[in-house]
């Protein structure tokens, strides 16, 4: 393949660091142009001296200048500024962006709009604002790559869009698949990120744990392959081997299969289309696969999977409303200010109340996100504290 210019948004994160251990398998195969950290500076300094980038952008002005002053050639940026400032260096053939949150909103967009194509795993993009990202995506002849394994699964098997019936997302049940609510209820902090297949940042870690990330990802589908919500379905999978289906009219279903490791679909999305060998190369054996089991989500002990279905079929500013109020919840939950049990009653509270504005821009997009943060930090202040 031709050699690849690439920056990474988020690189001392799980999915950052993971791609830089794919981008080291792969040699000279890419060029890292830019990456970007929060406060993590042993991390970041590491990175560069060993990737020596062209930029780096993080997240405080204080940390960009203990860098600069130990990289006085190096070009520092910093703050969300900085993040657009990467994603307007049209050298980039290809940005992945892996930073958690809404802050992975702007630079996607900006990225777009200079024609870079997006490895995406920042799931806030698309449920906050995905049909302004993908009608500008289609405007500027940009592709999105979903780097989420469920959608970089859909993405391998949907080769035939007419035919399809349906999408089919699995999921892992998360650690209390098998537990009661009550036990789920009351799980401390370190139980609910004891997650049994994958290692991930601790807040897709804590949505897994109630299903959210699972109605998440069912939004996120629906505007990545515009698919109806009828036509996405939900299967728990505890063995996390087969990452998603397609089901089509002629009673096919095609499954994409492989080991539970990030580095696959980060590396599928950064070397589309083409397939090379690289970290997982010969790491599946289905003779080592003992038993593959499939199940349906209980929806009455992981309420939050419905309620995402339903937002996302509601349209307007109900997504924007259903991810702040997460978000603010699990962070509670991480702080020890709520039980595991009060993040969906929480956010099933704040959605109920929402008044909905249809068709926001991206400045409404913003503002609605920020009013509602407040409302939840409210909410948790006045009820649970």
């Amino acid at each position: 393949m031709m050699k690849k210019k690439i920056t990474i948004l988020g690189s001392t994160g799980s999915i950052g660091t993971q791609a830089l251990q794919v981008l080291e398998k792969l040699g000279d195969k890419f060029e890292i142009v830019g990456l970007s950290a929060g406060k993590n500076i042993q991390l970041i300094t590491e990175q560069i001296k060993k990737f020596q980038p062209k930029t780096v952008c993080l997240q405080t002005s204080e940390h960009a200048e203990i860098i600069k002053n130990n990289f006085p050639k190096m070009e520092v940026l910093c703050g969300e500024h900085g993040l657009q400032e990467l994603c307007s260096d049209t050298t980039n053939d290809i940005i992945l962006v892996s930073v958690s949150g809404r802050i992975g909103l702007k630079p996607t967009l900006t990225a777009i709009k200079n024609h870079i194509n997006i490895a995406l795993a920042n799931k806030e993009t698309l449920v906050m604002a995905g049909n302004v990202v993908m009608q500008e995506a289609a405007k500027h002849n940009v592709e999105i790559l979903p780097v989420d394994s469920e959608h970089s699964a859909i993405h391998q098997c949907l080769t035939n869009k007419d035919g399809l019936k349906n999408l089919i997302i699995t999921a892992s049940g998360g650690p209390f698949l098998n537990k009661s609510i009550e036990e789920m209820n009351k799980a401390t902090v370190e139980q609910a990120l004891a997650h049994p297949r994958w290692d991930m940042g601790k807040k897709i870690t804590i949505d897994s744990a109630t299903l959210m990330n699972k109605g998440l990802e069912v939004i996120e589908a629906h505007h990545l392959f515009n698919v109806d919500y009828d036509n996405i379905k939900t299967v728990i999978h505890p063995q996390s081997v087969v990452h998603s289906a397609v089901e089509y009219k002629d009673g096919s279903v095609i499954a994409q299969l492989g080991l539970p490791s990030m580095h696959i679909p980060i590396q599928y999305a950064i070397c589309y289309p083409e397939r090379i060998e690289g970290i997982k190369t010969n790491s599946f054996d289905f003779a080592e696969i003992a038993k593959l089991t499939f199940e349906t989500p209980d929806l009455n002990k992981f309420p939050l999977l419905k309620l995402a279905i339903e937002c996302g079929k509601k349209e307007g500013s109900y997504n924007v409303c259903l991810n702040a109020a997460d978000e603010e919840a699990v962070l509670a939950f991480l702080e020890g200010k709520i039980s595991l049990g009060n993040i969906s009653d929480i956010v099933i509270d704040i959605v109920n109340k929402h008044n909905c504005v249809n068709n926001p821009n991206i400045d409404e997009i913003f503002e609605i996100d920020k009013q509602v943060r407040l409302e939840t930090k409210n909410l948790i202040l006045n009820k649970y504290l």
